[in-house]
């Protein structure tokens, strides 16, 4: 998965947190869906303009942001 097609970091845009591209949703907001328990065809429900392509970028990201963080520290 090649996340980077479908995240973006903007200074000022959500406070520069990572955002779907075009989108106010941040990897952190689909997180937190999935946290609590909404699965991938809730999330598509109620937020038509994601596709499961989105989801599986913000946890692609994830990934490699905490196997990242694992390996410096």
């Amino acid at each position: 998965m090649r996340y980077h097609d479908y995240i973006e970091i903007t200074a000022g845009k959500r406070g520069g947190k990572p955002c779907l591209v075009g989108m106010r949703i941040t990897v952190g907001d689909v997180l937190g869906w999935l946290a609590n328990g909404l699965d991938e065809e809730a999330i598509l429900a109620d937020y038509p303009e994601l596709t499961q392509a989105h989801i599986r970028a913000c946890l692609a990201f994830a990934a490699e942001r905490e196997n990242h963080q694992l390996s410096v520290a």
